[in-house]
């Protein structure tokens, strides 16, 4: 353990969370920092109330001076993660970005406290492998450039969660963690991610005890079940006829999705520190939304439209995914796909069934989809020889490019 302290800091608000690490690092920053004052931060995010349960007496115990727990759920899910999938970000094409959407709103909330109760420093516990602490630093220089970041697993000699509860028991201070953790985790309203024990070998199947949000698929009930979404600009309205708020609406399909099975991925997934981590991840909710959303742009967006939608979520995605929310970029990507999204309404029926989410129903008052323009049948709004000239100027580079070489 290092002995150095540092008399530049008085007070540091952390990004706390209950567990392990963080009740560790309450003593370590006193003791690293001569001893300065220490505010815990929590954000409920939706992770769930049995994390929160008991969280400040245990931030009071382990040595902090205050504990702030502050309700972000509405605005984590109508001002983040609505945005954010109405660009169709999805990172490498299956991941739903469920860790990475929630690091910007905590990050905000953090200086917010920090800048409220006058610290000069913010704390995190993310590790130096992870992608989380580019997130949450690359958010405190767009926001807080002026305070001084520290990250105690870049720093300290501990290495393991052994190391940690010796750490404490020697401090007599009082932890529920034990030396055995199997698997690494993360909740939000959106999602729960899970890392670590048997998924660290990617020739491992996912036992039944990973999974928490979801039933498993075959295990699920045998009858489908539908589910009747509005949508309005590109967000979810109503489920089931209900107007809801956007959290409250993802809450209902969380419940409704995770009884099927839906919302399952197991994906190896390039982190943006440089190497390859295995996750499983669950987003019922969000997957259910999101393919209400996709249903609807088929029937709303031509094809250059769609195309250039594509690309913005293409681009979107690896911003949120590398936390770079609050730069120009996203408030670019943010804009672009804003006249897109405004044309996704409409009405949208999702067949869940045994793991899967199916739009099997959709209408949309902006609808470009004509019956009568599609039909095999005979139709007086498309003369069918005007293919020939459409196709002639087509492939008139081709054409051209084949007589030069004859």
């Amino acid at each position: 353990m290092s002995n150095q302290t540092n008399t530049s800091v008085k007070k540091v608000v952390l990004a706390y969370s209950g567990g392990l690490d963080t009740s560790a690092i309450i003593p370590w920053l006193k003791e690293t920092y001569n001893d300065c004052e220490i505010v815990a931060f929590c954000a409920d995010v939706g992770q769930g109330d049995e994390e929160l349960e008991g969280l400040h007496e245990k931030a009071i115990a382990s040595g902090a001076s205050e504990c702030y727990i502050v309700d972000l759920k509405e605005e984590l899910v109508a001002d983040y993660i609505y945005p954010t999938i109405a660009t169709g970000a999805i990172y490498e094409g299956t991941y739903l970005l469920g860790t990475s959407m929630a690091r910007p709103i905590i990050a905000k909330a953090q200086v917010e406290v920090a800048r409220k109760v006058g610290a000069d420093a913010v704390c995190h516990g993310c590790t130096g492998k992870g992608n989380d602490q580019v997130r949450f630093e690359g958010c405190f220089a767009a926001l807080a450039p002026d305070l001084k970041v520290i990250a105690p697993w870049r720093e300290w000699e501990m290495v393991s969660r052994e190391d940690l509860l010796d750490y404490l028991a020697e401090r007599n201070i009082e932890t529920t963690a034990s030396a055995t953790k199997i698997y690494s985790r993360d909740a939000n309203a959106w999602h729960i991610s899970h890392e670590g024990g048997e998924l660290e070998d990617p020739w491992n199947e996912p036992t039944k005890g990973v999974w928490t949000m979801t039933v498993a698929p075959e295990d699920a009930p045998d009858a489908p079940e539908y589910v009747t979404l509005a949508v309005e600009k590109g967000q979810i309205t109503q489920v089931n006829g209900e107007q809801l708020s956007p959290y409250a609406a993802l809450m209902q399909l969380n419940a409704i999705a995770g009884t099927h099975g839906v919302g399952r991925i197991d994906i190896t997934e390039n982190r943006l520190v440089g190497m390859k981590s295995r996750g499983c991840y669950e987003t019922p909710g969000g997957t259910v939304m999101f393919a209400a959303l996709r249903a609807i742009e088929e029937l709303v967006l031509d094809k250059s439209s769609r195309e250039w939608r594509e690309q913005i979520g293409a681009q979107m995605a690896h911003l949120v995914y590398d936390g770079r929310w609050f730069t120009p970029l996203c408030e670019s990507l943010l804009g672009a796909s804003k006249p897109l999204a405004d044309l996704v309404n409409g009405e949208v029926v999702i067949k869940l069934y045994k793991g899967q989410a199916h739009a099997v129903k959709k209408r949309s008052p902006n609808s470009l989809y004509s019956e009568e323009f599609a039909t095999f049948g005979e139709d007086d709004v498309y003369n069918q020889k005007d293919a020939e000239g459409f196709i002639r100027l087509y492939s008139l580079a081709s054409r051209i490019r084949a007589l030069s070489n004859q």
